[in-house]
């Protein structure tokens, strides 16, 4: 399945190179009807994404004047190259919502001794070549944002190589478990990896014959005040599981959710209905196999009025202009939901067509 929708490909948008002030870009709408036509899904019948990484030479789109039967013209500044996500992208934004922001709009840090846990959650899309990237470096991700716990989708590596992926990672995160898809090889996968050591490991749903623990979707790890769930697009068919686990913990799920659950987490709503990851049924299940049974979308709590997306398709540039998903979450019990003190996301983190989001939860 295509990994753009019809907002990241349709504007067929010249890319944009140039580090001048600003650069007028024309584009033709029959193009973008075409386009639109041609890439009308996010995802497939399964619900999965399919990656096609074009070179910049096929995305780029020959624009004549001569031809153009009508234009649009829109001026990009040098400072939003570098930091898109700064700029509300929405096709029908709502008067009050503001683009996510996180230099402005991350709280302070606690005060020192204030005891908590920083977790994160990333779909890299493939282990193996997010450490092949020269611009990419696991150790500076890490004295950054000095994490506790990272939690990864789509490894795509098999079992046989775990043991040569965990020598590549990082000093003092000793603790790492991973699932990996053994009825599609170098398919799906997740991945916990942790400095502190959980009391237990699970892997799967624990249900006989589930999809989920055949291709590597799900590792739950339980800590002292809480258990921490890391999926790659769960179904329905988990949620008593989920349920039985908070009988005697409170849970943190996270991962990629595969959904964006309002219209505020896309940027074409409107040309995304029937767009796997934006359909009425796959919104109204996320609502009531989370929401509904006691989780809270932490960052939609704490930021109930702001743009902030979490995927880009790589297709026309889409993370340049900001045309993406909110399809990341980290949801938690309402139990703990008071706790949480950050819930953020990182766009300025390449490497994938997903960025890195945060969690800090206070203890």
């Amino acid at each position: 399945m295509d990994n753009s929708s019809p907002d990241e490909s349709s504007g067929a948008e010249k890319e944009t190179t140039s580090s001048t002030l600003s650069e007028t870009v024309t584009i033709k709408r029959k193009i973008r009807n075409q386009e639109e036509a041609n890439d009308d899904a996010y995802g497939n019948d399964n619900g999965e994404k399919k990656v096609k990484q074009s070179t910049e030479k096929n995305l780029k789109v020959k624009v004549s004047s001569k031809e153009e039967e009508a234009s649009l013209t829109i001026a990009i500044s040098s400072s939003n190259q570098s930091e898109p996500w700064t700029v509300l992208a929405h096709k029908k934004p709502e008067k009050d919502w503001k683009a996510y922001n996180p230099k402005t709009m991350r709280p302070p840090s606690l005060p020192e001794g204030t005891k908590s846990v920083k977790i994160m959650t990333w779909n890299v899309n493939g282990l193996r070549a997010l450490l092949k990237l020269e611009s990419f470096s696991a150790l500076q991700l890490a004295q950054r944002e000095d994490f506790d716990v990272l939690c990864l989708q789509e490894t795509k590596i098999q079992v046989k190589d775990v043991e040569e992926i965990k020598k590549a990672l990082i000093d003092g995160y000793d603790h790492s478990y991973w699932s990996c898809s053994v009825s599609k090889l170098g398919y799906s996968g997740t991945a916990i990896i942790s400095r502190i050591k959980p009391l237990s490991v699970r892997y799967g749903t624990g249900l006989s014959g589930s999809d989920h623990d055949m291709e590597g979707r799900i590792v739950t790890a339980e800590f002292d005040s809480f258990y921490l769930i890391n999926t790659y697009v769960p179904n329905s068919g988990d949620g008593l599981k989920r349920l039985e686990l908070e009988k005697s913990k409170p849970v943190i799920l996270t991962g990629d959710l595969n959904c964006a659950h309002e219209e505020i987490d896309i940027y074409n709503p409107a040309g995304n209905k029937r767009s796997a990851g934006f359909t009425i049924e796959e919104r109204q299940s996320f609502g009531e196999n989370f929401l509904e049974k006691g989780f809270v979308d932490t960052f939609r709590k704490q930021h109930p009025g702001v743009v902030g997306y979490t995927y880009w398709g790589y297709r026309s540039g889409a993370r340049k202009t900001n045309r993406g998903w909110r399809l990341d979450y980290f949801l938690v019990s309402e139990s703990i939901a008071a706790n949480v003190h950050d819930s953020y996301i990182l766009p300025d983190v390449n490497g994938s067509d997903h960025c890195p989001i945060g969690l800090i939860l206070k203890l």
